[in-house]
């Protein structure tokens, strides 16, 4: 399986971020998880949300942000990866100049049934 990003549509998840699915097996045929890529535009936060079944891994690709996480909130910037266990309340919000882009893994693959708002 291959996949270009300029090929890849945009759209916006519940949480209010934009997503592209770089790899989802409901497109492209993989079996055990998704990637995509999720730009939170400056100034902007997610909405607090969880999923009951599928853990995250969230790696910052660009720009600064402050990760909620549960009962914590931390600073986040390129190079940071965080591990969102299922179940786990999280949202993102963009404290920088420009676009926040992550990374987004998610096992088993991102559903928006699996998604609560909260």
């Amino acid at each position: 399986m291959h996949t270009h990003y300029a090929e890849i549509p945009a759209y916006d998840t519940k949480d209010g971020s934009e997503i592209r699915e770089l790899m989802h097996p409901d497109t492209h045929g993989n079996a055990a998880q998704s990637l995509a890529e999720a730009v939170v535009q400056p100034g902007a936060t997610t909405l607090l949300h969880r999923h009951a079944r599928t853990e995250e891994l969230y790696h910052i690709t660009r720009g600064a942000g402050e990760m909620r996480l549960g009962a914590k909130t931390f600073a986040v910037a390129a190079g940071d990866t965080v591990c969102i266990a299922p179940g786990t309340p999280h949202n993102i919000r963009n404290t920088g100049t420009g676009p926040l882009h992550i990374l987004c893994s998610c096992s088993p693959p991102y559903s928006h049934d699996d998604t609560e708002l909260l």
